[in-house]
């Protein structure tokens, strides 16, 4: 389509494209909005509820080790460190967590 008329029809067919595209961005984002506001939780489950990720908060501060935690609670050294570090960084925890617990 080299002629004339052929590139209006195509750029016309772009700019439906293009117009369809931003409606459906629209929509997502509409849609996302809604969840959050209705209280859906998105991304991957954590790996281990409130309860035991205070328990390892706990236990670390009290020296125990990582590795060790980790097999304990059939997870991950990084995910056992993750929690370390949001422990640390969480103003409201009187616990004492040393990085030395590995």
């Amino acid at each position: 389509m080299t002629s004339s008329a052929g590139k209006m029809t195509m750029q016309v067919i772009a700019a439906v494209a293009e117009f369809e595209r931003d409606l459906l961005i629209e929509r997502t984002q509409a849609g996302i909005s809604r969840a959050k506001a209705a209280g859906k939780q998105f991304g991957r489950p954590p790996a281990l509820n409130a309860e035991a990720r205070a328990d390892v908060v706990k236990r670390l501060a009290a020296g125990s080790n990582v590795s060790e935690l980790a097999r304990e609670f059939k997870t991950t050294r990084q995910t056992i460190m993750r929690i370390r570090e949001a422990a640390m960084k969480s103003p409201q925890t009187d616990h004492t967590v040393h990085s030395s617990g590995e």
